[in-house]
């Protein structure tokens, strides 16, 4: 009977300590992924707050972590933005979704533009911080181009009449619609939202209903 005691009380003491190892070694790993959270939404906090391209110094200090942690987390600075780009990805390309796309080409036209001038004004930081890098993150670069792709998709799903015009109008239209266009209006030339919101109806009604640049 003692032999037995023994025994169980070694068996008790030994499933004990796998247990508490496996407590701190849970512990690590969730403390690992928390700073590696933190480090992403550093990085994004700084692009949306204006700074858009980040260091990872600015971003060990936002994150309130070590530089070490950082490239500890992240071989470079390429992975972390491709990480924060698939973390922001979904609700990036969600802003476009949605909304009436029933009604008159007029309509619709209204409707699209006023959709997409919110998902440009919502992430312009992101998306410029993107643009000053493509020439040297390939990772950008693939992520950008994916996510043009995605909004002609959108777009011709909301006026399926630019699949009857000419590919050069068809270009035309994408590019009226486009961040780079939208951003010159209200960064370069100045205007208010609205105003560029109705520049843009006015140009893409004439494109598409008219057939005129």
């Amino acid at each position: 009977m003692l032999h037995n005691a023994v025994h169980v009380e070694q068996l008790v003491g030994a499933i004990m300590l796998k247990v508490k190892g496996e407590d701190v070694a849970d512990g690590r790993r969730l403390r690992s992924e928390r700073s590696r959270r933190a480090i992403i939404e550093a990085a994004l906090a700084l692009q949306e707050e204006g700074v858009l391209v980040p260091t990872a110094q600015q971003v060990s200090d936002k994150a309130g972590v070590g530089i070490r942690s950082v490239f500890r987390h992240f071989e470079d600075m390429e992975s972390l933005y491709a990480s924060a780009d698939e973390q922001i990805r979904d609700s990036y390309e969600a802003l476009f979704l949605g909304g009436d796309r029933e009604g008159s080409a007029e309509e619709r036209i209204e409707r699209a533009v006023k959709r997409y001038a919110e998902a440009f004004e919502s992430g312009s930081n992101i998306v410029q911080g993107t643009l000053v890098q493509l020439w040297r993150y390939e990772i950008l670069r693939k992520n950008y181009a994916r996510n043009q792709r995605g909004l002609r998709k959108d777009l011709e799903k909301w006026l399926p009449e630019i699949a009857q015009k000419a590919r050069s109008d068809r270009e035309a239209i994408h590019a009226t619609i486009s961040f780079d266009m939208w951003h010159r209006l209200r960064y370069h030339q100045g205007l208010s939202r609205q105003t560029a919101i109705n520049i843009l109806v006015r140009l893409l009604t004439l494109q598409l209903l008219h057939g005129e640049a």
